[in-house]
């Protein structure tokens, strides 16, 4: 396969060459890549041009780099994707993993707020999860996640526990996989329902993280509010 010559270097070409791969199903999550001389080859490009473009797609997170393995799709099962969505550290800076207990699930019509969000039309019908996370076993994050119910209806009958990572979930169970989040971070007082869950005062000063994620060609896929309690850890971010 070879690339035709046009303003976009090559390297961008050859990332997005390999990024429909992806998204069509061809190399799917956990599935190690050709060899950088079989890809070379293939799309007739030198190798150093090809290692360029894995290592642009390594550093958006669509692919991993394992030294003497080679380069795998990236699955959300892995630590290291798992922290790019998850920016909360303890106090020292150290990372920690998040348990989860889903308080209801319930589906309903989309707000208007909601609709626009994930991209559906006006009273279209979503799936919303309601959810604690702690830290070690303290309630840090009180969330609800919304979705589109025509597409993931069925977790409504999924048996209890849902998985801890609900990315991890959309890739295996419905093909769905969160490539990059848009956030909104404000602070606001804490509800009766959320205070009551974080065991915190309610009018508490918290942090609100609006949350939609998106698939590899942008479309919505998820809203998450976050409201989390600072109190034992901070927000992460690199920018």
């Amino acid at each position: 396969m070879s690339l035709r010559p046009v303003s976009q270097p090559l390297h961008q070409q050859l990332r997005d060459l390999m990024l429909a791969r992806i998204e069509s199903g061809e190399w799917s999550p956990g599935t190690f890549l050709p060899s950088e001389t079989r890809l070379a080859e293939e799309y007739g490009v030198a190798v150093g041009t090809l290692r360029k473009a894995l290592l642009d797609m390594a550093a958006e997170g669509l692919v991993q780099r394992r030294q003497g393995k080679g380069t795998v799709v990236s699955s959300h099962d892995s630590d290291a994707v798992l922290f790019r969505f998850f920016n909360l550290r303890r106090v020292d800076g150290t990372t920690f993993h998040p348990e989860s207990r889903v308080l209801d699930r319930a589906r309903r019509t989309a707000t208007p707020e909601e609709a626009a969000a994930l991209g559906l039309a006006t009273g279209a019908d979503i799936l919303c999860i309601t959810r604690v996370r702690d830290g070690d076993g303290v309630p840090l994050i009180y969330e609800q996640i919304v979705l589109d119910a025509a597409r993931f209806g069925s977790l409504l009958a999924t048996p209890d526990p849902l998985p801890n990572t609900l990315y991890q979930l959309y890739q295996t169970e419905f093909g769905a996989s969160v490539f990059r989040a848009l956030e909104q971070v404000t602070a606001c007082a804490v509800d009766a329902d959320c205070a009551r869950e974080l065991g915190l005062a309610a009018g508490t000063p918290i942090l609100r993280v609006h949350r939609v994620a998106v698939d590899y060609n942008g479309a919505p896929l998820e809203l998450r509010v976050s409201y989390i309690n600072t109190g034992a850890v901070h927000y992460h971010a690199e920018v």
